[in-house]
């Protein structure tokens, strides 16, 4: 890129042989055959294992560790992932089925999000996971289920509190939200869960995600220990988990960097010994989903065609929006920015042009880079998308348009 424009944070993550990008040991023509086509998402378990194990050492002992499994549901990245973190949150009865599958214990399971139908939550009853109530209406479905099957759920309640994540990618608190119950509502349905003799075992309380900045963290997280130690005034018994979410971000922009966990894992040091006091036996949960695979996965599409428009030089892949919404800026952006990319078989030629990215589908909103600086480009070439292991093949329309969905690789 030119002088003037501010570059991506470091993309270091993956070896570079030959003038090829390589991932988990090998190199860019060895997945295109391994997946048998292209485009493909490719996850590097040894990345993610590292992540998980740097945060580990950075935290204060005693911190456990939750995969939000929506961030990349693959059942061999699930899989991995469960042995290695102490439990999964999923969002549907399909990522039940996979997070059960993979062998978790379903006491280190919850089941987080607005608009659980019966079905779902019948299920959830039935495997012993717990269960986020976001609502009085969940809670009186849960009650039902109950007095049917004999069961005793086991519930938290996830609560929106009256502050919010600041600087925070997708604010999931503060003010009126879908997410959750209102703080102010939250003692009346602790007595409730109290009344009717259901397995209470705390407290979920997420304030946002994809954030950036440690000093907006701190603050939350100090929030929300606050919240939770009013809260648990008023709950039915001890109250044996605090889920305090996680919103650690990982940079997809030009001019992000990487978040620094000092000043986090400081205050969570500081804070937790009076948690643990005032709420003997708590078990503190952070949930994290892309800040764990997120940067450990690419997606990977093919030049199909070179064409220039009025002096405006057009690489056209066989992937896209389609494939990859969040890279194509429809994905909770205000202002369109490019995700990191090359082209996968030439990392170590020079940069010459400056090309627009764009996917086969018939919309102008098929967008995979604007205006970036690449070596020159031909057909045949691979356009690889770094920051992909999170948020792209499930959260993609697939069918639009009825072309080929990517092939995805662990390895």
């Amino acid at each position: 890129m030119s002088d003037q424009r501010p570059t991506h944070a470091p993309v270091e993550q993956f070896e570079v042989r030959d003038g090829h990008l390589c991932l988990g040991g090998l190199s860019l023509p060895d997945l295109v055959r391994r997946a048998g086509c292209t485009p493909f998402y490719a996850y590097d378990r040894r990345l993610m294992s590292q992540r998980v194990q740097s945060l580990r050492s950075a935290l204060p002992d005693g911190i456990s560790l939750h995969y939000a499994i929506k961030a990349n549901p693959m059942p061999a990245v699930v899989q991995h992932m469960a042995g290695l973190v102490d439990g999964l949150d999923v969002a549907s009865a399909g990522e039940l089925r996979v997070a059960l599958d993979a062998g978790v214990v379903p006491g280190e399971i919850s089941f987080a999000g607005p608009g659980k139908r019966v079905p779902e939550l019948s299920a959830a009853v039935a495997a012993g996971i717990t269960i986020n109530l976001e609502s009085e209406t969940e809670f009186e479905r849960v009650v039902a289920i109950a007095e049917h099957s004999g069961h005793t759920p086991r519930v938290a309640v996830r609560v929106n509190p009256d502050f919010e994540l600041k600087t925070s990618g997708m604010k999931m608190s503060g003010g009126a939200k879908p997410f959750g119950l209102d703080a102010e509502r939250v003692p009346a349905l602790l007595r409730r869960i109290g009344d009717v003799g259901l397995h209470f075992r705390g407290l979920h309380i997420f304030s946002g995600s994809q954030n950036l900045r440690p000093e907006a963290l701190v603050e939350a997280q100090g929030l929300t220990l606050d919240l939770a130690l009013r809260l648990a005034e008023d709950a039915p018994g001890p109250v044996e988990m605090l889920n305090i979410g996680g919103g650690f971000g990982i940079p997809y922009f030009p001019g992000d960097r990487p978040l620094d966990l000092g000043p986090v894992a400081d205050q969570l040091a500081a804070r937790l010994p009076e948690g643990r006091d005032r709420l003997p036996g708590v078990e503190v949960i952070l949930e994290l989903g892309r800040y764990l695979v997120g940067e450990a996965g690419i997606y990977v599409a093919e030049v199909v065609d070179r064409k220039v428009s009025r002096d405006r030089v057009f690489l056209i892949t066989n992937g896209g929006l389609h494939h990859h919404l969040a890279a194509s800026g429809n994905f909770g952006q205000v202002i369109r920015k490019n995700y990191p990319v090359a082209l996968a078989n030439r990392m170590d030629a020079p940069p010459e042009e400056t090309v627009d990215i764009v996917g086969p589908l018939c919309t102008p909103l098929d967008i995979l880079a604007q205006q970036v600086t690449l070596p020159r480009a031909r057909p045949g070439d691979w356009v690889v998308v770094f920051q992909s292991g999170a948020y792209g093949y499930t959260a993609s329309p697939t069918r639009f348009l009825g072309h080929p969905e990517p092939v995805e690789l662990l390895v």
